[in-house]
């Protein structure tokens, strides 16, 4: 079970965290991702964290303004974003797979078993 929260209004090059709360299974068992899908387009990967948080990747849209982590003695992975834009203006979602599942990308919808529901990020210029 996860849970996105942080989401919001806010204004060209400000800074928003995005939290994803997990529940129901051993976290630290979960590489975590994050994508977004903006108004009528199709989802996209954000970036993605690693079971111990060592390995991060991040869509090439990133540019450095974001950065992923992840707490496990709280459940919770944190995606931190600076210097937002209006394109940034997305449903955001974290996803979970479980470690066993190896030989892919994390940058994949289909690499990720479980979902929550997303939080809305609108960026006004």
């Amino acid at each position: 079970h996860l849970v996105e929260s942080g989401g919001g209004l806010v204004q060209a090059g400000d800074s928003l965290t995005l939290s994803c709360a997990a529940s129901g299974h051993t976290f630290s068992n979960y590489a975590v991702g994050w994508f977004r899908q903006p108004p009528g387009k199709a989802r996209e990967f954000v970036a993605s964290v690693s079971w111990a948080g060592g390995t991060k990747a991040y869509a090439d849209f990133v540019q450095g303004r974001f950065t992923v982590s992840r707490d496990n003695s709280k459940s919770t992975a944190t995606l931190l974003m600076n210097s937002l834009r209006p394109d940034d203006t997305a449903v955001y979602v974290c996803a979970a797979r479980p470690i066993s599942r190896t030989g892919v990308s994390g940058r994949n919808y289909l690499d990720y078993d479980y979902w929550g529901k997303g939080t809305l990020v609108t960026v006004s210029s």
